[in-house]
C-alpha cells in the first residue's frame, strides 16, 4: 500500500536516480524521478501531499537554483536536499529558504526515512491549509458584493448599527444580508465565521 507522500527526486545522476527510486519503492512511496531540473519545473503542479528530493550540485540548473525558481512560481512543497558536496554556505542558504534537510550522499536508508516521515506530515499541513483556502474561496464566491461588505465589518466586530451607518443602510436590512451571507457560507456564529475568512490565502 502506498503511502500518502508523492516524492518527486531530482538528480543529474542516473545511477543515483534508479538506486533513489529502488529505495522509495520498496519502501511503499509514489516516486516521480527526474534527470532534468527544468523537466521537473516544467511538470504541472501535484496536488496531493508531497516533497521533493534534490540534488545540490547539477550542472544545469543547481539545486538552489530549483528551490528558487519555485518560490518564484508559488510551488510550495518540503525539500531535502541531496549531495556529496554540501558547503556551509550551501546548506545555510537552503535551509534559510526553507528546505527541512540536508543530507549528504550515499544516503543512509534508515536517515532518509525518518527525514521522509518528516516531510509527509510537513506536506500534509500544507495541503490540508490548501484545501482549507480552497474551500474559504469557493464559499465566500457565493456573496453578492453588498453581502460581503457586511461579511467583512461584522468579522471585524462591528455591529448592526455600526455597519449600518458605515454602509449607509438600515438596520433591517443589514441583519437581512447576515442571514443570507451566514447560510450561503454555512456558518452559525461570528467566530466561526472569522475562521473561514482566515482561512483565505495570505494575499487575498
Amino acid at each position: 500500500m502506498e503511502t500518502d507522500l508523492r516524492v518527486f527526486a531530482v538528480d543529474d545522476d542516473p545511477l543515483v536516480l534508479r538506486a533513489l527510486e529502488r529505495m522509495l519503492r520498496a519502501n511503499n512511496f509514489s516516486v516521480e524521478a527526474f534527470t532534468s531540473p527544468a523537466a521537473f519545473l516544467e511538470r504541472p503542479a501535484y496536488d496531493g501531499p508531497s516533497c521533493l528530493l534534490l540534488d545540490l550540485r547539477m550542472p544545469e540548473l543547481t539545486g538552489l537554483d530549483v528551490q528558487a525558481a519555485m518560490s518564484r512560481k508559488g510551488v510550495v512543497m518540503p525539500i531535502v536536499f541531496l549531495s556529496a558536496e554540501g558547503d556551509v554556505p550551501s546548506t545555510a542558504r537552503a535551509m534559510r529558504e526553507g528546505a527541512i534537510d540536508f543530507l549528504e550522499k550515499p544516503v543512509d536508508e534508515e536517515q532518509l526515512l525518518a527525514t521522509l516521515e518528516r516531510a509527509r506530515l510537513a506536506a500534509l499541513t500544507l495541503y490540508q491549509q490548501r484545501q482549507r483556502e480552497r474551500d474559504a474561496e469557493v464559499r465566500l464566491a457565493r456573496l453578492t458584493k453588498r453581502e460581503r461588505e457586511v461579511c467583512d465589518l461584522v468579522a471585524a466586530g462591528l455591529l448592526n448599527k455600526q455597519i449600518a451607518f458605515e454602509l449607509g443602510m438600515s438596520e433591517k436590512t443589514v441583519k437581512v444580508h447576515r442571514g443570507r451571507l451566514t447560510r450561503k457560507l454555512g456558518v452559525d456564529s461570528v467566530p466561526a465565521l472569522v475562521r473561514l475568512l482566515s482561512s483565505r490565502p495570505a494575499d487575498r
